[in-house]
């Protein structure tokens, strides 16, 4: 059976109350949703595409932030929006894993 989505992205939107650090400590928020718009406009989204969502904490907070590509199961650290330009253009359209942000 095929999958829905052709990759899918998940990012640690998780924000921890105790002082402890967190994704969104390091601009997750902010690239998750740069990336959401920019795998829109390049019209990338929708079924048998790709689907870039939020998710709960991945418990693994000293290596973030962190974003998952699905069904490779690769996971990225990412600073700017360069680094999400890098995964989409090279992973989500080429199909190539960015060695350089993996975690």
């Amino acid at each position: 059976m095929m999958s829905y989505y052709e990759r899918h992205v998940f990012f640690c939107l998780n924000r921890r109350d105790d002082g402890e650090a967190c994704c969104c400590d390091h601009g997750a928020e902010g690239m998750f949703e740069y990336a959401k718009k920019q795998v829109k406009k390049l019209d990338l989204n929708g079924k048998g595409r790709v689907r870039v969502n939020r998710a709960g904490c991945f418990d693994r907070c000293s290596e973030g932030p962190l974003l998952v590509v699905y069904p490779e199961a690769v996971w990225y650290t990412f600073i700017d929006q360069e680094d999400i330009d890098e995964i989409i253009q090279s992973h989500l359209i080429r199909g190539e894993v960015v060695e350089r942000l993996k975690v």
